[in-house]
């Protein structure tokens, strides 16, 4: 029986290369999305931070101001000292793709993406749940998200 991977990645350029390792290896899915959901995603949220996210439902809105004036920067601090963010969390629907997507042009949407975000000159739109943060803080939680999405997907061969 397949398990997850144990992944960290120290660039984004490590993971997209492990996601252009699993394109031309060929992959099984221990999760629910395919590659081109996991790589969609991550591309979604590093633009979101360029482009700005998508609006929260108004029931939310009150919920994620409270969380990032209490509790939210010690959950990112978790996060980033475990290199580990929990499975089965829920994500803004808007933010995954249809599983029927073509996983090498999710790919390249991914690694445009990681272009983008990291030559980005100026300040990052900050996230609704964890503020404005500094550019090395986003980078290290866009890097567990990569692992943490990567590491349902295991290598064939």
């Amino acid at each position: 029986m397949l398990s997850r991977r144990e992944l960290r990645f120290t660039t984004l350029d490590a993971a997209v290369a492990d996601a252009e390792q699993l394109v031309a290896r060929g992959y099984d899915r221990v999760g629910k999305w395919n590659l081109g959901q996991c790589t969609g995603h991550l591309a979604n949220w590093l633009t979101y931070q360029l482009d700005g996210f998508p609006p929260l439902p108004f029931f939310l809105k009150p919920i994620f101001w409270f969380m990032r004036n209490t509790s939210a920067t010690k959950m990112l601090d978790k996060v980033i000292a475990d290199q580990s963010m929990p499975s089965g969390a829920q994500t803004a629907p808007t933010s995954v793709p249809s599983s029927d997507v073509d996983d090498r042009t999710e790919l390249e949407h991914y690694k445009k993406a990681v272009s983008r975000w990291s030559n980005h000159k100026g300040p990052y739109i900050p996230s609704p749940l964890f503020g404005n943060q500094s550019k090395d803080r986003f980078l290290a939680l866009h890097l567990v998200h990569s692992a943490h999405h990567l590491s349902f997907l295991v290598p064939k061969g």
